[in-house]
């Protein structure tokens, strides 16, 4: 089940990273927000959380820090999303429920943010990029770029108004 949702996902998740004008990578709505550059590498980057979690018992911020990828166009946008997604896809078709019903822990040095099962942390990072998908959706609405439709036709793909 897990597979065919990471598959039918990254249908919906292609569509929406090959949206992004390429003159809008340092675009942000907000200085609290990021920008579409760090917003679109991320999504990109979260399919590889399966593979993290299937070959780890964890991560600890305070010995990982987040270093982005850097990428400069769609192609290499789309590029690593079809990486990280082989990655995670080919480690979650090789493992079992076992393994899946193992504890993993999410922390920042002593601070213990979660400790889920790694199939829990799986659909976790399924659902993060769907709720940052979410957000580019509203970047290309503002900046007036067609979106694609989810799970239908977008307002943009019909005649919705």
């Amino acid at each position: 089940m897990l597979l065919k949702e990471m598959e039918q996902e990254a249908q919906t998740t292609r569509k929406m990273l090959g949206r992004i004008p390429e003159d809008k990578y340092e675009w942000q709505p907000h200085e609290k927000s990021m920008t579409v550059r760090r917003l679109a590498t991320h999504i990109a980057e979260l399919p590889g959380w399966v593979k993290m979690t299937l070959t780890t018992d964890g991560l600890d911020f305070a010995n990982n820090p987040y270093t982005p990828t850097v990428i400069n166009n769609t192609a290499e946008l789309l590029e690593l999303y079809e990486k990280s997604l082989k990655d995670g896809g080919d480690h979650l078709a090789a493992t079992n429920e076992n393994e899946l019903l193992k504890n993993w822990t999410l922390r920042n040095g002593d601070q213990i943010y979660s400790v889920s099962t790694k199939a829990e942390i799986i659909r976790m990072s399924f659902c993060q990029i769907v709720h940052h998908r979410a957000q580019l959706g509203v970047f290309l609405r503002l900046l007036n770029v067609p979106i694609p439709g989810s799970y239908g036709p977008s307002a943009d793909e019909t005649s919705f108004n």
